[in-house]
């Protein structure tokens, strides 16, 4: 599918849609986004990492992140930093899926990042590699539960194994929870499509 195309429908739906040829180009242009003075929330996404956004917000003194992936914090702190995040200023992750209609398709095991980006933060910045097209929303479901869970319960379990835990998600417990945007309020959603796969 054409970009152009894809960028229409998006814009059809509300959402602003901004292309990036690199990661490298992605990430320059997500910093333009993340205002001076602004509070960010996370959703789990590879996709951010992957760009160098993380690492970004991480070392940005200028911000307030809501980081419930700093190492050494108490399950307490973590669920404090969720619910955080969820009215932060600006939300950022990526999708599980983007339709060729220009829909938003999510799984979470939790919930906050879907709960986020349906409602919460006054603005979505959306990471997405141009592997995360599908032909629709029904693809969309089969993506998560054939690629995105699966990789995303390997992905965790390699994590506790590192931390001397006991590895046992399953790709069902991070996909208890979905959301579909068919279209938002223009101003809302941003989302900066990467011409590389990026995440699952």
């Amino acid at each position: 599918m054409e970009t152009k195309t894809l960028k229409l429908n998006c814009e059809k739906n509300g959402f602003e849609f901004v292309s990036a040829k690199t990661k490298q180009e992605a990430l320059e242009i997500a910093k333009g986004y993340i205002t001076k003075g602004s509070s960010v929330g996370l959703g789990g996404s590879v996709s951010v990492e992957e760009i160098g956004l993380l690492e970004y917000l991480s070392n940005s003194k200028d911000i307030t992140l809501f980081n419930q992936y700093e190492e050494g914090i108490t399950k307490e702190e973590n669920a404090k930093r969720r619910k955080e995040g969820l009215t932060a200023d600006i939300y950022v992750t990526s999708t599980n899926a983007l339709t060729r209609k220009g829909e938003l398709v999510n799984a979470d095991g939790s919930g906050n990042r879907v709960a986020a980006q349906i409602f919460g933060s006054k603005k979505l910045l959306l990471i997405v590699g141009k592997n995360k097209i599908v032909r629709d929303v029904a693809a969309g479901f089969e993506r998560i539960k054939n690629v995105a869970a699966v990789k995303n319960a390997d992905r965790l379990n390699q994590k506790a194994l590192t931390f001397g835990k006991e590895p046992n998600y399953t790709p069902k417990d991070i996909s208890q929870k979905y959301g579909i945007i068919v279209s938002e309020t223009p101003g809302r959603i941003v989302i900066i499509f990467v011409d590389e796969a990026l995440g699952y």
